[in-house]
């Protein structure tokens, strides 16, 4: 499967089951207060070293290296199975194996420590919940020690956008192969599913434990891109 070099040129552009970002957010000091998964507020890592793992980050310098990398790296991180933790709980999340190259991709990225400063920054009531952003300079200068790729679609008729379907965000604008945005994804909230997405985004895993996390998150009151007022900060693990 080939990918248009001009899809990197979006690799900071608008996201479907988009990233949309917030100028006007806020954090009470009780969530402050309350957030366990955070020492330090990303507003106030200036030091990428702060980060860490950082440092480390595997760099894809060409997306024609996207396919051989990730295979390689899958083979030598068969994990399948992470732990998402939030002020709200846990959410289990199990990967499929017949998506490979987007199980690699979001394996890489959690043994890395990517997602410890990002947060859950869009939330569409009875839609869906979105992680692996936000607003920081430090996660953009993360993102970009990573390299600017996509990860091809590997959407297949086996996994649909049912309840509970853990799914890969997507650039929009002339993405016409419906590659992969490689660091955010979302969750499927509702009980009828998101079917209209089924093969424009790939499922590449589901929640295995914790609906109910994800359906408090859903509740959450946004603003008028959809990014809570209070921030849903997570840590992501592997855990088999």
């Amino acid at each position: 499967m080939r990918i248009s070099i001009g899809l990197l040129l979006l690799i900071f552009t608008s996201i479907s089951c988009q990233d949309k970002k917030s100028t006007d957010k806020t954090i009470t000091q009780t969530v402050i207060e309350k957030d366990t998964i955070i020492t330090k507020r990303p507003e106030v890592i200036k030091d990428l070293s702060l980060v860490k793992g950082t440092p480390k980050n595997p760099t894809i310098k060409h997306q024609s290296e996207v396919i051989a990398f990730f295979t390689q790296y899958g083979k030598d991180n068969p994990e399948t199975k992470v732990k998402i933790t939030t002020r709200f709980g846990e959410i289990e999340i199990t990967l499929f194996e017949d998506t490979p190259l987007h199980r690699a991709n979001f394996i890489m990225l959690v043994k890395n420590e990517y997602f410890n400063t990002t947060q859950f920054h869009r939330v569409s009531p009875n839609f869906v919940v979105q992680g692996g952003n936000n607003d920081t300079e430090t996660t953009g200068k993360n993102r970009a020690s990573f390299g600017k790729y996509l990860i091809p679609n590997e959407a297949s008729p086996k996994h649909k956008h049912v309840r509970g379907s853990f799914s890969s965000a997507k650039y929009t604008e002339q993405n016409i192969s419906n590659a992969t945005a490689p660091f955010e994804f979302f969750m499927v909230q509702p009980q009828r599913g998101a079917h209209h997405l089924d093969g424009d985004h790939t499922v590449f895993g589901r929640v295995t434990k914790g609906m109910d996390v994800v359906d408090e998150i859903n509740k959450l009151e946004v603003d008028g891109s959809e990014w809570p007022y209070a921030n849903v900060y997570m840590k992501i693990e592997v855990i088999e």
